[in-house]
Parts: C-alpha cells; structure tokens; sequence
C-alpha cells in the first residue's frame, strides 16, 4: 500500500488528525500530499504542514492553495487561480511514491468535492492512482447515513475501500455514538480500523507520536483493537 488516500465525510470529521495519527504510527518515510488546501493565506500553515507538526519527520507537500475556505473548484474560480485536476494529484503522489515508503493523498472535505469545471474529485484522483481509500467519519447522530453513502459511491466506481476511522471519538460518547461503533462497519461494508480521541491534535507532538498507535488497528500500523473497543464502549 505505497498510496492511501484519504477523505471523509464531510468537513471536520478529523481528516488531518486521522492522517497525522497514520503518519506517526507507520514507522516507514512519510508523504502527506493535500490535494487542495483552501482557506488559508500564501504564509499560513497548511492542514498538510499540521500533519508533519504532530508527526515528525514527514515531508509535508500540496497541489495548490486558494485564500477562501470553499470548495476547491469555487476557491480556484473566485481567486482566478487555476484549478487542480485529478491528474495534477495523481503525478504529484506518484513522484512522491518513488522517494517515500508511504504517501497519505487527504482531500478536501468529502469525496465528491469538486476540484475543477469538469467535475474532477478526489475519487477520480484514486482511479488515476489505483489507490485504497480511507473515509474518516463523525462519532454521533447522522453518521450511518453519510458513511454509506461514502462507501456506496466507492463500491459503483470500483474503488478500493480500506476501512473507516472514527475521526474524533467523544470522552462521554452518547448513546448514538455507541450504537455507531456496531454499526458503521456494516452501513460501510467495510472494517472500523481505529478511533482517534476528540482532541488528540491538541496534544504535544511528543505525545501525539506515542499515542497514535493505539487508536489504529494493525492494518493502519497500530495496536487498537475493535471488538476490545466496541465491548468497552457498548456498556
């Protein structure tokens, strides 16, 4: 698996701190590559740059950056700046590919955000690349319907789907969140490979790298276990 990509669905479902938590615990060179940064200035540090903050030694990359937190597609058009395609994505994780054991492709927001006016997304980046995908979803209440959604539009275009993550994992999880943990598997035709803390990208790098690998399944590198979890968490 020398590329994963990684999406969710929808914003701020915890992408970045999923991706850094992958980063730390893979024990191998790291690429993170976003596919469009939006949002922040020339100067600002990106979701990218986060990702190599809380992991370490990671080389932080990017296909473009728009100043306004939209869409790809609409910030490239309102900036007059010119769009990223999904082939533009695609050679850039490739060229990374060939100097790092690992590269990390996350998205903007969800699957199906658009990158350009033809209506290139991240999927059509993964089809170019004949990568897994990792969808990070939300912990609560509307989850099931937007997971399956995700996972059904993966399966339709003959994308590989590695597993979900629960991308921030409440300290006092409601009883929908608990349910979830049963599941969003099912609803993602799909394994639940990990569950990272609400907060954890508050933590000190130092103790974000030592932690990652508890909220991650083996096949992510970590040590989390999801029956362990889901008997812990179903009480």
């Amino acid at each position: 698996m020398p590329i994963l990509v990684i999406t969710g669905t929808g914003t701020e479902v915890g992408k970045t701190v999923t991706t850094a938590a992958i980063a730390a615990a893979a024990g191998r060179s790291v690429a993170v590559l976003k596919a469009a940064q939006t949002g922040v200035g020339p100067d600002e540090r990106g979701d990218a740059d986060e990702v190599a903050r809380l992991a370490g030694a990671v080389t932080a990359a990017e296909v473009a950056r728009f100043p306004e937190p939209l869409a790809p597609g609409t910030a490239a058009r309102r900036a007059g700046m010119a769009p990223v395609h999904p082939q533009d994505v695609a050679e850039a994780a490739a060229k990374l590919a060939t100097e790092h054991e690992l590269v990390l492709v996350e998205g903007a927001g969800g699957l199906l955000v658009r990158f350009d006016a033809a209506g290139g997304t991240l999927a059509d980046a993964a089809r170019l690349l004949n990568a897994p995908v990792l969808v990070v979803v939300s912990a609560g209440l509307g989850t099931l319907n937007t997971t399956e959604l995700t996972a059904r539009e993966l399966r339709a275009r003959e994308l590989e789907l590695l597993g979900v993550v629960i991308g921030s994992w409440p300290d006092s999880p409601d009883l929908a969140s608990r349910c979830n943990v049963a599941d969003l598997p099912e609803v993602a035709g799909a394994p639940l490979l990990g569950a990272v803390p609400a907060g954890a990208g508050a933590l000190s790098p130092a103790d974000f790298r030592t932690l990652a690998p508890s909220w991650l399944s083996a096949r992510l590198d970590g040590s989390w276990d999801a029956e362990a979890f889901r008997g812990r968490v179903a009480r």
